[in-house]
């Protein structure tokens, strides 16, 4: 009799689960392969088309990490807005004072001809320029000394995010320096060792901000006379 009881029970719940299934199926449904998709919440919406837009007030203002409207070229801070958004990192305190560091590392090794240090700080047409100044200087025999005294002024005069995602910052930097050229012999052939000469230096770093790599290069160099 207990044996028949358990069958009795395995029936019953055999029955149950049936009808459960059943209700299931007729509030859920089927799939049939042809429903849609559910939207990921984290996923952003697909743009709406051109003919369905409708502007909101204070909601057509272009996003800080967005190409302008127009062809008229983004304030500097605007710009800077742009880059932080791609690279929430940035700083421009920070960004600064890498930049004049990297200036005086820069300007020391290319007066010693220390192209193991330029080659990874410099753009690769950069670097081939002042390698060939150094090859030119070492085949005439000179030797340059270059000696950065005072940084009277650094600061962020361009910025931009191209379309590759790169970051261009340009830092106008205006240094006290001694630079001193000397002949095989060691006679002073161009500058002072003794006088300071003011130097203006206008310097263009970039980054691509989605690669890992925090480190910037130098891109361009221009020097106000």
């Amino acid at each position: 009799m207990g044996d028949g009881f358990v069958f009795i029970e395995i029936v019953i719940f055999a029955m149950i689960a049936a009808f459960l299934v059943y209700r299931l199926r007729s509030v859920l449904g089927r799939r049939t392969g042809e429903e849609r998709q559910r939207s990921n919440p984290f996923t952003a919406a697909p743009p709406a088309k051109p003919d369905n837009v409708v502007p909101l007030p204070e909601r057509n203002r272009p996003r800080p990490d967005a190409a302008p409207a127009s062809d008229e070229p983004l304030s500097l801070a605007a710009s800077i807005d742009q880059i932080r958004a791609a690279d929430p990192t940035f700083d421009e305190k920070h960004f600064l004072e890498g930049a004049k560091a990297a200036f005086a590392m820069i300007v020391d090794a290319f007066a010693r001809g220390d192209t193991a240090t330029l080659r990874p700080l410099l753009a690769d047409d950069v670097y081939d320029g002042f390698a060939r100044v150094i090859r030119d200087r070492q085949a005439a025999g000179e030797q340059h000394e270059a000696r950065i005294e005072f940084v009277r002024e650094a600061e962020v005069v361009e910025a931009k995010l191209d379309a590759s995602h790169t970051a261009l910052v340009t830092v106008r930097l205006v240094t006290d320096q001694v630079n001193v050229v000397r002949d095989r012999d060691g006679a002073v052939i161009d500058g002072d060792p003794k006088a300071l000469v003011e130097n203006v230096d206008v310097w263009t770093f970039a980054r691509n901000t989605r690669s890992r790599d925090p480190n910037w290069s130098l891109v361009e160099v221009r020097q106000v006379q």
